[in-house]
């Protein structure tokens, strides 16, 4: 199966490896910003429940995910409602956004990966969490990040590893 990948992998300013999404959705920065900080809006796409307290240094209870225990983590930076960034199991992610005019925002992705070998994996569980992001921005609902070994992820890892991407991070959950 052939699949669209939208992620790219990237070497940061400051040497460290990351994955970016960009997508624009039809809505204004202020509703796309809930999408991002709310943790009933995060339950519909992110692979974990957060529960984030919006200032730096705010602690971040992340629970739900099936294949990781639950966890805390700090944020990094936040600017109401263009930028929040925050530490989540050894990497951080950062979400910036734009408004593009009163309806309409770009949204970006930035997975800093705190190893290089975890971007094929982690450039494939966004694919899938992001589908379900989209899906939610339309008001439809998707299997995304909860769909456990019947997520399409395994056709994004193989095309991530295919195009050259660094593979070879273990899986959680699947064992491998």
């Amino acid at each position: 199966m052939s699949v669209e990948l939208t992620g790219t992998y990237l070497t940061l300013d400051d040497g460290r490896p990351a994955v970016r999404f960009s997508r624009t959705y039809d809505h204004p920065v202020e509703r796309v910003w809930r999408f991002v900080t709310d943790a009933d809006e995060l339950a519909q796409w992110f692979p974990s429940r957060a529960e984030i307290e919006l200032r730096p240094g705010g602690a971040i209870k992340f629970s739900g995910d099936p294949n990781l225990e639950d966890t805390t983590a700090r944020v990094i930076a936040v600017e109401v409602p263009r930028h929040l960034s925050f530490e989540w199991g050894g990497d951080e992610l950062h979400f910036d956004l734009e408004a593009l005019d009163d309806k309409r925002t770009r949204f970006t992705l930035t997975n800093v990966l705190i190893a290089e070998d975890t971007a094929a994996r982690n450039g494939a569980a966004w694919e899938v969490c992001l589908a379900a992001l989209d899906a939610w921005t339309r008001d439809e609902k998707f299997g995304g990040p909860h769909a456990g070994a019947t997520a399409p992820w395994k056709d994004f890892y193989e095309g991530y590893v295919e195009a050259g991407v660094p593979s070879g991070a273990p899986v959680p959950g699947l064992g491998t």
